[in-house]
């Protein structure tokens, strides 16, 4: 349904725009229509710029996004209008979606004014009343009420509901449970199975590791801008390659194991992707006379469905 085709997002930085930042570098993966996709990372490393490329809040330096196998990188006027019919997305901070001196349902009032400006009353409340029907929530309980009257979860599902008021067929979800406390997550957790089962595709952005294994059928660990393993989550979880992925899984705390304490320091400071692999500087295993410091790795296939961008695999074949 959507693809990245080496998306990449260069930022000018330093005195006079002196220097290069890339954001996001030469990223590619693609995502099919009822399924969800974890965008794996630690901050910084590029989730959250995806998603605002995804959905035409800021530009993309080159590569392509394709969706429903139509180049939608440039968009705008109407055809931009068109594609936010079919694309929507949802972010970490509900408060901050809202303005407090309004009505929380005010962002449904936007939506008709903007796509169904010559839509009934009678059937605007039946649509709306629908799609807060369809997150979980009792439109008489919710509706009419200020931002500061409802949970962090209620406003999150506002924001959902308001995406489904369009029939959109895909959503980003940029760390949407974040905020919300342990009670509430389960709860949105469960809304977007429920809609993936619907044919919904989902980009869910997230630096929580037990929350991807959840949610998503295939997994994305970003590092720096760039892909370091990705594939069907359970193999990357029960498999991970990448000495990054491994890494990761191997922070999350268990309750079978004594939790084992250490440090991991960046060496460089420099700004920007390095020559080599990104991340050559905290990397256990680097190697340089493999040409780890000097050559960016390509992500290679190691089995079905499980790929990884490591030199030591792309050196060996």
């Amino acid at each position: 349904m959507l693809s990245l085709d080496r998306v990449t997002k260069v930022y000018r930085v330093g005195t006079f725009g002196g220097k290069e930042l890339r954001a996001v570098n030469e990223v590619s993966f693609d995502i099919k229509e009822g399924e969800v996709t974890s965008l794996i990372g630690e901050s910084g490393s590029g989730k959250s710029t995806i998603g605002k490329m995804i959905l035409h809040l800021i530009s993309i330096s080159s590569g392509a996004i394709k969706f429903k196998g139509k180049d939608v990188s440039h968009l705008s006027g109407d055809a931009l209008k068109e594609y936010y019919r079919n694309v929507q997305g949802v972010f970490q901070d509900p408060f901050s979606s809202y303005n407090p001196i309004f009505k929380a349902d005010r962002v449904f009032t936007n939506v008709r004014e903007e796509f169904f400006p010559d839509m009934q009353d009678a059937a605007w409340r039946d649509k709306v009343n629908s799609a807060i029907e369809s997150v979980g929530m009792n439109p008489e309980h919710v509706l009419n009420k200020y931002p500061h009257q409802l949970s962090g979860g209620q406003l999150q599902r506002f924001l959902i509901a308001r995406a489904l008021l369009l029939d959109i067929h895909f959503l980003v979800a940029d760390e949407i449970i974040s905020m919300l406390d342990a009670s509430t997550r389960i709860d949105v957790l469960n809304l977007l199975a429920d809609l993936k089962l619907r044919g919904l595709a989902i980009l869910f952005i997230t630096h929580d590791l037990s929350l991807a294994h959840y949610i998503s059928e295939n997994a994305v660990i970003l590092y720096r801008g760039c892909v370091a393993e990705m594939g069907a989550t359970e193999k990357i979880f029960s498999h991970p390659i990448h000495p990054y992925t491994k890494m990761l899984m191997a922070s999350v705390p268990r309750l079978d194991e004594k939790w084992k304490t250490g440090t991991t320091e960046l060496t460089s400071k420099e700004i920007g992707t390095p020559e080599g692999c990104p991340y050559f500087d905290r990397c256990p295993v680097a190697d340089k006379a493999l040409g780890c410091d000097r050559f960016r790795p390509t992500l290679q296939e190691l089995e079905p469905n499980h790929f990884v961008a490591c030199y030591r695999y792309e050196k060996n074949g």
